[in-house]
This record gives C-alpha cells, structure tokens and sequence, in this order.
C-alpha cells in the first residue's frame, strides 16, 4: 500500500521497512501493521489536534504537569509553542502509560517506542495469528462473559493502584487475544490524585464493563465496584489483591451537600472546557 504520510520519516530513518496494510482508523488516530525487519508490529500515528474529534479534552489532561517551566508557562499562555507542547504531551501520555503499566502486570500491548510521534507497539494476534478482534466484535458465553468482567475489574484495580484511569474504557478499546482480554488507546489516560474527574471516569470505565458483559450474564448488572474500588482507594486501603464484593449500601438518609456541589462544579468545568474549545477553534483559523 502506500505509505502514509505519518510514516515517511521513519522509513526514511529505516525505523520501519514497509507499511503492510492499514488496521484500523479512529477519532485519535490511525493504526498500520508495519514491518521493522525483526518483527510485524503496529504503527500509531496519532492525529493533529484539529484533526481530532475525541470531546473533553481539557477534561482528560488536568493534573499533568508539562515538562519544564519555559514548557508550563507557554502551556499556560496558549501560545503557539504552548500548543506543540500540549500536543507532544498528549502523544508521549500513551507510551509512558503503556510502560507503566506493563511493569504493574496490566494487559496492554507491549510499547516499543515513540519516534517522530508514531508509536511503535505490540501486535496482538488471535489463537489463529490474526489481529485480535474488539470485544464489541466477539461473542461471548456466560462463563466467558463472568471470567472476563473479573480480570477486567482486576486490570482496573491494577491501574488505580498505579495511579491511572483509562478514562475511555468500553467494548470498542478491549481487543480479545488467546488468553483474554487486552487493553488498549490510553493517550487520555487520567491522574487518578491530579484529576477532579477522577471517580467519574472510574466509575463510566467500570459501568461500561458492566453494561457490556451483563449483555450476556446478567448477574453482572447487579454489581456496584464503581463504588467499593473508589471508597478502598481514597481510604488507602486498594491493593491489587484486595478482595472486592461488587456490593455498596448507599447512605440514603441524608443528601450529600458535597456530592451536589461537586456535580455543579463539573458542570461549570465542563462549559469552560467548551468555550475553551471554541477560543482555542477560532485562534487555529486564525493562525
């Protein structure tokens, strides 16, 4: 196939030899089966930020820090080199992510490298040798579905112990190789103690599994771990053995002020986000 774009410099650099063909096209990226010589793997090339249509943004990068203060300042002023650094975070957040977590145990595709913004990783296959298809992709059995909801929840705790939410977990970013399932696309992967969002985006990964595996078993359905995980973790008491229930008993004799006042302050960052977007829109037109 042609080479794409993206890819050019790291032929060029004989990073990789030849692009096989395209896997998969998203919201955040593109996703090609390369050749490096010594083995088959994928190449991420990441979109331009006004190429992407991944919402929240803002949302997903509080509590990352840029690297330097002449980086922090420009961040901070939204100047063009603040912009470039923003998007070299968000490139970078994926690949350390991914490295982090290999070494915790989590199932992710196994990272090779960041060159020229591409991300080089892990190709995962199927019994078969074939690219592993997406869990939305995949029909289950009830064992099956039960055995998988446990080792997501598992892989879940795994990365809060680590300090990291997904932030998008769902069917459509869990690939099913031989022995399960894998996680993947994690560039807005969340600070789970720098992030004010942190328990929202915990919970949606949480229910998103829920809703997903209950399809089929729907005993999952009834299970509340958004919770119990989230009081163990802000109690310091989540450890990746911890022996979880999926039960909560709600406090339902009181309203909870704070809960409330949250709620209203997520909101009133979810429309300065927006506007955010929009300045930021109208600036690129501009430039």
């Amino acid at each position: 196939m042609k080479t794409p774009k993206g890819l050019l410099p790291l032929i060029d650099d004989g990073i990789i030899e030849s692009v096989l063909r395209q896997l998969q096209s998203g919201k955040e990226a593109a996703v090609y089966v390369v050749s490096t010589g010594s083995r088959i793997c994928c190449a991420k090339v990441y979109k331009q930020a006004q190429q992407r249509s991944f919402k929240r943004a803002v949302e997903y990068t509080e509590g990352r820090k840029a690297r330097g203060s002449r980086n922090a300042r420009a961040v901070g002023k939204r100047s063009s080199y603040g912009r470039e650094v923003v998007e070299a975070e968000w490139k970078n957040a994926e690949v350390e992510a991914l490295y982090r977590l290999v070494k915790v145990g989590v199932r992710v595709p196994q990272p090779y490298g960041v060159f020229d913004g591409v991300l080089l990783m892990e190709l995962v296959n199927d019994a078969d040798g074939q690219p592993a298809p997406r869990l939305s992709e995949v029909e289950m059995t009830s064992e099956q579905a039960l055995e998988w909801h446990d080792f997501m929840i598992s892989q879940i705790v795994l990365m809060l112990c680590d300090g990291l939410i997904h932030g998008d977990l769902s069917e459509f970013n869990v690939l099913i190789g031989p022995d399960g399932p894998v996680i993947i696309d994690l560039p807005q992967a969340v600070n789970a103690a720098g992030n004010n969002n942190a328990f929202r985006m915990l919970s949606r990964d949480i229910n998103n599994m829920r809703t997903t595996f209950g399809r089929v078993a729907p005993q999952i359905l009834e299970t509340e771990y958004a919770l119990e995980i989230w009081t163990l973790f802000e109690g310091g008491r989540l450890k990746p053995e911890s022996k979880l229930t999926g039960e909560f008993v709600r406090d339902e004799t009181s309203v909870d002020v704070d809960d409330v006042l949250t709620h209203i302050e997520e909101a009133r960052r979810e429309a300065e986000a927006r506007q955010l977007g929009r300045e930021e829109a109208a600036r690129l037109d501009v430039d």
